[in-house]
């Protein structure tokens, strides 16, 4: 049976004006997992990963981490398993070097200096920012930078990795490569991901599990497969499907075409299309 690293069970939480954040939510996130929680600006996908990182404290309910409520731990006993990655970087990076900026966690914990060397090469090394090390942070470009926010938390020994928007601000390209970095993490090193976003096109072909958040409120999740079902559905939490899905939805509904489920990547609509034409033809 897998361990639950992560699991919330939240009533409610409510923003200083009185404004309800989230309501009713539960979720559980499993050693080992790389989960999205895929929802449309303002659906509340950055309180939930503060609450769950340990800096929102205002809720009714209960977030445990590996069986120990949140609210009791000391800051430091969360943040030996747990970080947050920024959507902006440069609200994260402060030092003068990569280097630094990824030693700062572990001399803060109280490593020697010799740990502290090499806990950053390896985290360097994770990311594929090791030939950056001696480079300033304000040299390198919004992509490298997210990095470097990574490499800071791996360095500490995080186990799980709590990411609000990864792959904004980036190019196509930049997104592929920190999807592809993520996902290396994720199965070569075990690191637990959870990551916000609303980018549905890159969800399918990297992640296990999907949580669609709305309006403060999980309306869907399971396997995206189980989740992208109908564009009606996404569109009424302000989401689509994948374009890939929604050209194979089109196609069935509008054209004809005897599909029998709907593919989320480039490979499984190729497979999906030939088997239609032969049933057609």
């Amino acid at each position: 049976m897998e361990q639950t690293r992560i699991s919330v069970n939240l009533e409610s939480y409510k923003y200083p004006d009185g404004t309800v954040a989230l309501a009713d939510l539960r979720l559980n996130i499993a050693r080992g997992e790389f989960a999205g929680i895929l929802g449309s600006n303002g659906s509340g996908k950055t309180t939930l990963l503060k609450i769950m990182d340990g800096l929102i404290k205002g809720y009714r309910g209960e977030v445990l981490l590996d069986g120990d409520n949140v609210l009791r731990l000391h800051p430091r006993d969360i943040y030996r398993k747990v970080g947050l990655v920024f959507q902006n970087p440069d609200d994260q990076l402060f030092a003068s070097s990569v280097f630094e900026d990824a030693a700062f966690g572990p001399r803060n914990m109280g490593c020697a200096e010799a740990e502290v060397k090499s806990r950053v090469e390896a985290a360097l090394a994770s990311v594929d920012m090791s030939e950056f090390a001696g480079k300033g942070i304000h040299n390198l470009s919004y992509g490298q930078k997210k990095r470097v926010c990574i490499a800071g938390l791996l360095a500490m020994g995080h186990e799980i990795l709590l990411l609000d928007e990864p792959t904004a601000g980036l190019d196509p390209m930049g997104e592929y490569r920190m999807m592809e970095l993520l996902t290396r993490l994720n199965r070569d090193q075990g690191v637990t991901i959870v990551m916000a976003t609303h980018s549905v096109d890159l969800v399918p072909i990297f992640l296990h599990q999907l949580h669609i958040l709305s309006k403060g409120r999980l309306v869907r999740g399971g396997a995206p497969e189980d989740v992208f079902t109908a564009p009606e559905e996404l569109a009424n939490v302000k989401l689509r499907l994948p374009h890939i899905a929604e050209l194979i939805y089109q196609l069935k509904h509008e054209e004809g075409l005897p599909f029998t489920r709907l593919p989320l990547t480039i490979g499984e609509a190729r497979r999906e299309m030939v088997e239609a034409m032969s049933r057609k033809g």
